[in-house]
């Protein structure tokens, strides 16, 4: 299996916060050197790598003196300001020595949830790549509080995985991998060398977050893992502080915990529907429409038994069972107020009762993801 990572021409490398900032100490400038040193060999050797950093709050709290993470949403925003400046010009200088050219892009999940812009940032990320740019990805903690009290940039790497593409995640945190319990409490805990990302038992596996510098902890590297697998991208869990983790995990070598995706990658409209999109509505559907959606069909106004919300053509809505189970999602191509008039009719009626007909479909197949 660890031939996926070393054939993997599109990567994304997620570093953490207690890597970048060295627990807190401050930039870990030996750190950025090393990874700028080993992307500029994997450039060279025709790979394509993108990298998502934490750090701006952390390094903001050591710029400010703080020596634990405050609660103060106002606080976190104003340590994120400061350490983002300070983050993104060692960065510069740190890859512009090994010939890489460097850019900023701050992201949110709000981003990622319009259309538009989820567009938009595809664009420039793979435009940036073509480029031979390496870009440096982030959260806008700055002025996102979704972002601050509930994000993480495992989830964003995965997401940005999706994004773009990527042929892997790879994830450097302190720990050596996953194991099959907390290796800091358990001396017995054992590291996992691979498995199926989908699998649900490495859950169960994951403690919680890892120190009070970072946010996350392998649970929500598990699950970045299980979320960038819905693409078809792999994802490695390894040691941030061997030598060289990002050239020995691309020559192949059992380093780490290889989580690999088992299914087939979904179509990027797909995987945009499934995993970014902002549900504007929801369509009650009866059983027969259900089994239809479940077969690979497309949604007729005919199996529509109640719509909810007010949403607009285009607008992605929920289909859901009388019992309020979501058993696909996708894009309407009716607005809310025309669905309610042809819902539970055929589909033979829709221009009499609209005076015109878009589509014979509510929701056509290539538009919408079944659970």
């Amino acid at each position: 299996m660890r031939e996926k990572i070393r054939t993997a021409r599109r990567l994304i490398v997620k570093v953490g916060s207690a890597l970048v900032t060295n627990n807190g100490a401050g930039l870990d400038h030996a750190a950025l050197d090393g990874w700028g040193r080993q992307i500029a060999q994997l450039r060279a050797g025709g790979r394509e790598v993108a990298l998502v950093s934490s750090g701006a709050v952390a390094a903001g709290m050591q710029r400010l003196g703080w020596t634990k993470r405050p609660r103060e949403m106002h606080k976190l925003q104003a340590a994120a300001a400061v350490g983002q400046m300070g983050l993104v010009e060692a960065y510069e200088k740190a890859f512009s020595r090994h010939g890489l050219q460097t850019a900023q892009i701050l992201l949110t999940h709000e981003d990622l949830a319009d259309r538009t812009r989820y567009l938009n940032a595809r664009s420039t990320l793979t435009t940036l790549l073509e480029l031979g740019v390496v870009p440096i990805i982030n959260e806008n903690d700055t002025v996102v509080t979704d972002e601050i009290k509930f994000g993480d940039n495992d989830t964003l790497g995965a997401l940005v995985a999706n994004l773009i593409e990527a042929d892997a995640l790879i994830i450097l945190t302190d720990q050596q991998g996953l194991y099959t319990a907390d290796p800091r409490t358990d001396p017995a805990a054992t590291l996992i060398a691979e498995g199926r990302a989908e699998d649900r038992q490495y859950e169960a596996m994951a403690g919680g977050a890892g120190s009070g510098i970072s946010k996350g902890g392998m649970i929500t590297k598990i699950r970045a893992a299980q979320r960038a697998a819905r693409s078809g991208a792999h994802t490695c869990i390894a040691g941030g502080r061997i030598p060289d983790p990002l050239l020995r995990l691309a020559a192949g070598e059992p380093v780490g915990t290889l989580l690999y995706a088992s299914s087939t990658p979904l179509q990027a409209r797909k995987q945009w529907l499934a995993d970014h999109l902002q549900l504007a509505g929801d369509l009650i559907i009866d059983d027969g429409a259900v089994a239809a959606l479940q077969n690979g069909r497309s949604l007729l106004p005919v199996g529509v038994i109640e719509v909810r919300g007010d949403f607009e053509r285009g607008a992605a809505v929920a289909c859901r069972t009388a019992a309020g189970e979501e058993v696909a999602r996708g894009l309407a191509n009716y607005s809310a107020t025309e669905c309610r008039r042809i819902a539970r009719r055929p589909t033979a009626e829709i221009e009499s009762l609209l005076g015109y007909i878009d589509e014979p479909e509510l929701i056509h197949r290539d538009n919408m993801m079944v659970r």
